[in-house]
């Protein structure tokens, strides 16, 4: 599965298309950042509602494939700009972290956190 493909079935809004190609090898959903950096895994595909720029830096030091933003939260500017200049993917949807998580679970990117 990649970065392409889960953009459809979230019908997701590309805020920063970096590489769509990725391969996607999991999925992490979660708000607080530090949790984020400690469980989440390179290559997952991650689902918050946060938005502020920090999101980036996490995406970035865990290698993420991409980080949807539910619930069409807000974002700013250098959310953005961060992620153009890190090549980040920012999704945007309209569904709540809950639903997103079900229709990648329903696509089979699994669940998974980097220590278990």
């Amino acid at each position: 599965m990649r970065v392409h493909d889960i953009i459809e079935p979230l019908q997701a809004e590309i805020l920063v298309d970096a590489n769509r190609q990725r391969e996607i090898t999991g999925g992490y959903c979660g708000d607080l950042l530090s949790d984020c950096i400690a469980n989440a895994f390179e290559g997952c595909v991650w689902v918050t509602i946060q938005s502020h720029p920090n999101i980036v830096a996490v995406a970035v030091l865990t290698d993420m494939a991409a980080v949807v933003i539910a619930n069409s939260q807000e974002h700013n500017e250098q959310t953005l700009a961060k992620a153009r200049q890190e090549g980040v993917v920012l999704l945007r949807t309209a569904m709540t972290s809950y639903q997103a998580v079900a229709v990648l679970s329903g696509l089979g990117i699994p669940g998974a956190r980097k220590h278990r």
